[in-house]
């Protein structure tokens, strides 16, 4: 049976913890011997989920915990992010046309685009007023250090 590693988070609804969780998320990339790219697009998926939870999820000025969870298990990275803001489906959104012109495209969306193109699979569920996003990565052998 192969060993699933696991790691928890919770940060407050507060932007000035993303730079604090990515120091995290480097040190916990670093143990598990990921190499510094696969880090970098982690810690990019994480920044944008998290910007958009803090930024539109919450309906009022009250303090929030979003939880986060990342397990890899043989060579499979899942990120399982839980917030209790309001109800939003990321993967029920459409892609952008990013055949446009940045000045004609609408405002919005880029950053769950980006999720979709680095992740392989995005995924959603709302269950007990909780938000819950599943983001899983297949590693590969190149996704680890030698």
């Amino acid at each position: 049976m192969v060993e699933k590693l696991t790691k928890r988070f919770n940060i407050g609804n507060q932007i000035t913890e993303i730079p604090l969780l990515a120091e995290k998320i480097e040190e916990l990339a670093e143990r598990w011997n990921l190499v510094e790219q696969l880090t970098m697009s982690i810690n990019l998926v994480v920044e944008e989920a998290l910007s958009n939870i803090i930024f539109y999820g919450f309906s009022d000025s009250n303090k929030h915990r979003i939880s986060l969870s990342f397990s890899l298990q043989y060579d499979l990275l899942t990120i399982r992010i839980t917030d209790d803001g309001v109800a939003f489906d990321p993967t029920a959104r459409h892609q952008p046309d990013i055949s446009l012109p940045a000045a004609d495209r609408p405002i919005g969306g880029l950053g769950i685009f980006l999720i979709s193109k680095i992740m392989d699979t995005v995924q959603y569920a709302r269950k007990n007023n909780r938000n819950t996003l599943i983001l899983k990565k297949g590693i590969c052998y190149e996704h680890k250090k030698r």
